[in-house]
């Protein structure tokens, strides 16, 4: 691997010589690389890791096993998940790409464990924002811009994490519905109770999954008194079953050849509205998070189609994978805001310009 410096100093001269600049991390999400002509594979590595103060540093390209493998080493992890790590998901592109697992319906998403940011702006400089320590909040707030930003704003260089202490064992309750309004308010009374999941899916057409993290010994009780206040029983998962689950929902392996995955975001009540929109095409889909993502797989033969659904219902959602014209498909946000930003960190239009940010984050889907 070639000496950090020696990268750096290429990869601002190719920013200040380059137009339509479009950055590739680990390309598991080949959406979102398509025509890329920057890669980032020469910047990987943990520059710093402190586990008694639950931060650390790292290059953009270091892919998501390698820093979750030197977490576990040490009894801690990245609470929200970030999904693709098995086909090599790097920090960088899950940061850009604004991506968060299922952890986030407990824990926030990956906006919230981002302290620091050093980048590469469209002028070729070196712009840091944020710390290295979790009560530092000097100056602005870089860091959350970057998150979904798709690589409009510049090139991530080196990102600081807090982290969290795992928990000791996990445990995971399915619950079947009569029907899927069913489901739906199953999944509401597990969002506003104060059981406190860890994640919380709803599988169309009726299934519940509800995963909780704690003591082995404190787990069993309070799935029963989950069970209590729902009423009804389901069924328990525990071990490498459990994990197992969850290692596949965060993969996405559920997507059918031919398919393209499609991330919406939404809020909880507006679920039913969007259910019905999909009952007609009968495409495989879940929703995430309690109900503010619907991660869906859609025929990239019928681009124009959802792009229309989304679009009359005020969504926006952002192709993940799959050959598509543009991965950004029903209503464009960002607006006067996002122009003023750009014209900011790239005043000369270095970047390409058909990635927007997304509204994963956006407070109504929080």
């Amino acid at each position: 691997m070639r000496a950090h410096a020696e990268v750096l100093e290429e990869l601002q001269e190719a920013v200040r010589q380059g137009r339509g600049l479009r950055v590739r991390g680990g390309g598991s999400k080949p959406a979102l690389s398509q025509g890329a002509n920057l890669g980032l594979g020469d910047l990987s590595g943990v520059l710093e890791y402190t586990p008694q103060e639950y931060t650390f540093t790292a290059l953009s390209g270091t892919p998501l096993t390698e820093v979750n493998d030197l977490l576990a080493a040490e009894g801690q992890h990245l609470p929200f998940d970030p999904p693709f790590a098995e086909v090599g998901a790097t920090l960088g592109g899950t940061v850009a790409a604004g991506m968060s697992g299922p952890g986030r319906f407990r824990y926030g998403g990956v906006r919230d464990f981002l302290l620091g940011v050093t980048f590469v702006n469209g002028a070729g400089e070196l712009v840091t924002g944020g710390g290295k320590v979790v009560k530092n909040a000097a100056g602005f707030d870089f860091p959350k811009l970057m998150v979904g930003s798709l690589g409009r704003f510049g090139v991530l260089l080196e990102l600081t994490f807090k982290v969290f202490p795992s928990p000791q064992s996990y445990a995971t309750l399915r619950i079947d519905a009569s029907d899927f309004a069913g489901a739906d308010a199953l999944m509401g009374r597990l969002a506003r109770s104060g059981f406190e999941p860890w994640a919380l899916e709803l599988l169309p057409p009726t299934q519940v999954r509800v995963r909780f993290g704690g003591s082995s010994e404190a787990l069993p009780g309070r799935l029963e008194r989950v069970q209590t206040f729902l009423g009804q029983a389901g069924e328990v998962l525990i071990g490498d079953a459990e994990t197992q689950l969850w290692r596949e929902a965060n993969a996405f392996g559920w997507v059918p050849e031919g398919h393209a995955l499609v991330k919406v975001a939404l809020s909880p009540r507006q679920v039913q509205t969007f259910e019905r929109t999909l009952e007609s095409s009968l495409t495989p889909h879940r929703y995430g998070v309690g109900g503010n993502v619907c991660c869906l797989a859609w025929p990239e033969s019928e681009q124009n189609v959802l792009d229309a659904r989304l679009k009359s219902q005020g969504l926006s959602g952002l192709a993940l994978t799959g050959n598509w014209r543009d991965p950004r498909l029903g209503v464009r946000t960002g607006g006067a805001f996002l122009e003023r930003v750009t014209r900011v960190f790239d005043p000369h239009g270095v970047f390409a310009t058909d990635a927007e940010v997304t509204n994963e984050e956006r407070p109504d889907a929080a």
